[in-house]
């Protein structure tokens, strides 16, 4: 079964020519303010009224068209805002409530014991360079009188065995 992986998810759709359907509605409410500009402001007086009107058109404009590392402006404000609202200089605080201690308390994990191998000897490491060489034919004897002495080895050792009675 063919799935079909959509491509180009972060290119805009276009409506107008190279304008997308976010710039288009960003230029409509621009175009809006401004009209409600002219039917306010325009009255009154004509240089009010074009300085206004100006300022709309020029914020506009950024919201539809400026990009900043490839992202809309109105996502570079939003993230602006963001980092205002949260403070710049953070303190650690050494006190702890009793809850925090009786959480913290339920969290700990006793640490698990690693058991240290033994260094490798120089007769362990020929030892181990004849298993590897013979393909896992030799063993040695002491390695499977240790394996006997563990209950949990014991279906290990039976197939040594008897790899070792059919040689």
């Amino acid at each position: 079964m063919q799935f079909i992986v959509p491509q180009f998810i972060d290119v805009e759709n276009k409506i107008i020519g190279p304008i997308s359907v976010r710039q288009f509605i960003t230029l409509l409410v621009g175009g809006l303010f401004i009209y409600v500009d002219y039917e306010i402001f325009f009255p009154i007086s004509f240089w009010l009224f074009a300085i206004i009107g100006v300022v709309l058109l020029g914020v506009s404009g950024t919201f539809a068209f400026l990009r900043i590392s490839g992202r809309p402006f109105h996502y570079f404000i939003l993230n602006l805002f963001n980092t205002f609202k949260e403070p710049r200089l953070r303190v650690w605080n050494k006190q702890t409530s009793q809850n925090d201690l009786k959480y913290k308390e339920e969290k700990i994990i006793p640490p698990v014991v690693i058991p240290q191998k033994k260094p490798l000897s120089a007769t362990r490491l020929a030892e181990l360079s004849l298993l590897v060489d013979t393909g896992g034919v030799y063993h040695d004897e002491e390695a499977l009188e240790e394996l006997e002495d563990r209950p949990e080895k014991m279906a290990v050792n039976t197939l040594i065995k008897q790899k070792n009675h059919a040689r």
